[in-house]
């Protein structure tokens, strides 16, 4: 095994940098691979961009679950599209207006049903996303807070979920390292008692209804928010100088709106065929050998194509709509994916870059000095979270980092609770950071929303979130105690409250 050391952080490093500077997702992760391929190839050009194209990019395109993604993502944007063409989203979101009746009870509506989905991380902000997008522009909510919301109760509260693929996964793992170690307790109890440790997970579900009793934003959030609510000020005014328009316009635009607003049952309809195939092949394939990676994603392809069907089945109905003109628009939907896929295959080519250099074992080196029991869970929290946010993989930051960490804390005599329970939470914290996690991307692709304008809005209060996790564990690792986590939380609302405070205003 090649040894690359320090020049392995290089790539995710200067893809971070990049992206920072030059606003350019593309750009910067393009120039990830290709630093990482000059590394592997020894700095000879030629064989770095055969080994970007060849084994990175075209290996990653050819993986059978990536593809699989991938047409998820294509098949939801042509029912998206759909439904928007239709009018049943505005018309759902005009009715929502009416029972939603607040800012605060509009984010309340999008958490709780990001907790309900709580099945698959990728799907729920693919499934929550666009139902509510309309319904925050009625609100004046900008869409950044939006994709914040999709991404907080996506992953945290999967990992939560003891019987879903998150948990047959983090078992194993388990498994795999008390085997080495000679601990033969088994490994679901180890997981159910490792939950109340799991503060990154607890803290960023919590955060958002923090933020919501509040009532207030700060730092890229707040200026997101500006800019949105002096864009809508902007398109106010201008609409204010439009003339008199004729009567006949006046009627057919009337006619037009009444076409693309009126019919909920464009919407409702889909959406039960889509909700109903899901929770009856989700409940099928659990109660029939166990619920897997492939059994979400061919339940979620099922499901949205069920509905798209649907959708143009009542725009036939109710707007004459041939199912060609409907096919039309189901497939400008699925291109206006593309960008993102290109985005997914681009980060899943970095993440192989990554694991060729080896950077999670180079990091992961860093903890093999002697260090205290008490100390060892922090250590850990903040190994994952750099792994994590450098690969973009909560997934592969649990392989490596689990395999790593339990023998050392046993070895320490620290607790194996905690240090798993760190493990966990360092690489989901480092994974909903990450500008390159596909759970960060897919949260973008659910609001609608620029992307590295998502990460940006998201990092200041993921990051306080963080550092109040990584409290947590440090007190834990001195009073292992369960009461840590309603400490930790109210330690966050404390600082929420203090920073909202100082650094911003009421948004009305």
């Amino acid at each position: 095994m090649n040894d690359y050391g320090i020049l392995s952080i290089i790539p995710p490093l200067l893809t971070i940098f990049v992206a920072l500077y030059s606003k350019n997702v593309l750009l910067a992760l393009t120039c990830g691979i290709l630093s990482g391929s000059l590394i592997i190839a020894d700095f000879n050009p030629f064989y770095a961009i055969l080994n970007a194209m060849e084994n990175q990019v075209l290996k990653e395109v050819s993986n059978g679950s990536q593809i699989q993604v991938i047409l998820i993502i294509f098949i939801v944007g042509g029912f998206v599209k759909l439904l928007e063409v239709s009018g049943g989203a505005n018309a759902f979101a005009q009715k929502l207006t009416t029972i939603v009746t607040s800012r605060a009870k509009a984010q309340l509506l999008v958490w709780l049903s990001g907790l309900g989905i709580f099945f698959t991380d990728s799907g729920n902000s693919l499934i929550v996303g666009p139902l509510y997008r309309s319904v925050f522009d009625q609100f004046k909510i900008c869409r950044q807070k939006l994709a914040y919301i999709l991404d907080t109760t996506s992953s945290p509260i999967s990992i939560l979920i003891p019987f879903i693929g998150w948990g047959a996964y983090i078992t194993s793992l388990i498994d795999k390292s008390y085997a080495e170690i000679g601990l033969d307790e088994n490994s679901y109890s180890v997981l159910i008692n490792v939950i109340p440790y799991q503060f990154y997970a607890f803290l960023a579900l919590a955060t958002v209804p923090i933020l919501i009793i509040i009532g207030k934003e700060y730092g890229p959030m707040k200026q997101s928010q500006a800019q949105f609510i002096a864009k809508l000020d902007d398109n106010k005014h201008q609409k204010s100088k439009v003339s008199k328009v004729s009567k006949a316009e006046s009627t057919d635009s009337n006619l037009v709106n009444h076409g693309n607003h009126g019919n909920i049952s464009i919407f409702l309809y889909p959406l039960g065929v889509m909700l109903l195939l899901i929770g009856g092949l989700i409940s099928w394939h659990a109660s029939h050998g166990g619920l897997s990676s492939i059994h979400i994603r061919s339940t979620l392809a099922i499901a949205y194509l069920s509905a798209a069907l649907t959708c143009m089945e009542m725009m036939r109905r109710h707007q004459s709509k041939s199912y060609s003109e409907s096919l039309g628009i189901f497939i400008k939907g699925a291109e206006s994916m593309v960008y993102i896929s290109i985005v997914l295959i681009l980060a899943w080519s970095l993440s192989s870059i990554t694991k060729d250099l080896h950077t999670a074992d180079y990091l992961a080196s860093i903890i093999s000095g002697r260090v205290e029991p008490m100390y060892f869970p922090m250590i850990v929290f903040i190994l994952g979270a750099v792994i994590s946010l450098s690969t973009g993989s909560s997934y592969g930051t649990f392989a490596i980092l689990m395999s790593i960490a339990v023998p050392v804390g046993f070895e320490l005599g620290a607790s194996m609770y905690l240090t798993i329970a760190a493990v966990l939470s360092g690489g989901l914290f480092g994974d909903h950071v990450s500008p390159i996690s596909d759970t960060t991307v897919l949260a973008s692709v659910g609001a609608e929303c620029e992307h590295l304008s998502h990460v940006t809005t998201q990092a200041g209060y993921a990051g306080v979130t963080g550092l109040v996790a990584l409290l947590a564990y440090g007190l834990a690792g001195a009073y292992e105690s369960v009461y840590v986590l309603p400490f930790s939380i109210a330690v966050l609302f404390v600082t929420m409250f203090i920073l909202m405070k100082f650094f911003n205003r009421k948004l009305r």
